[in-house]
């Protein structure tokens, strides 16, 4: 039995296992396809990867430039702001300088101004002053002559009696001072 089980595996085909005659034919057209594959198509690809990989590289450096042009820009920048800040500090400076001395030159004016006023009203109240002290002393000499006619009972020439007059508010003049 044992004979006849392995003659029928003999002449059995496996049906794991391809027939050895389509191996062979299935190996060949493989490497036929592979072969024009190789010849034809993996140099494309190779081209078509080259050319995107150095796209992708010229695209990194042109980031990597553009990146520093903006880190250059982003940098003068800084530095024009900053710059722009100290000028504007400068102008503030120079503006507050400028009002302190005009605040100060109108102060000064201010004062001499009413110092001029002071000694214009000063010199007006001497004029008036001395106005009305000639005024009085007229009068005065008016009336001392008038109660001298009278008390000596004789008239005074007229240069007796402004001289005596004179002496008169001269005396009273001192001794008002001098209190």
């Amino acid at each position: 039995m044992l004979p006849a089980v392995a003659l029928i595996a003999a002449e059995a085909k496996n049906p794991i296992l391809p027939d050895p005659a389509e191996l062979i034919y299935g190996t060949i057209a493989f490497l036929l396809v592979f072969g024009v594959i190789a010849k034809f198509a993996f140099p494309a690809l190779n081209k078509m990867l080259a050319e995107r990989t150095a796209k992708i590289q010229g695209e990194m450096e042109k980031a990597e430039s553009t990146r520093g042009e903006a880190d250059q820009v982003l940098t003068e920048y800084r530095a024009n702001l900053a710059g722009a800040r100290d000028e504007a500090n400068r102008i503030i400076e120079e503006a507050r300088k400028t009002a302190d001395q005009l605040r100060r030159d109108i102060q000064a004016k201010a004062e001499q101004e009413s110092q001029a006023t002071v000694a214009h009203a000063q010199e007006e109240i001497r004029a008036e002053r001395d106005r009305v002290f000639a005024e009085l002393r007229t009068q005065v000499g008016d009336i001392a002559v008038e109660l001298a006619g009278r008390v000596v009972g004789q008239s005074l020439d007229k240069s007796a009696h402004e001289r005596l007059i004179d002496e008169y508010i001269d005396q009273v003049a001192s001794s008002g001072n001098g209190s």
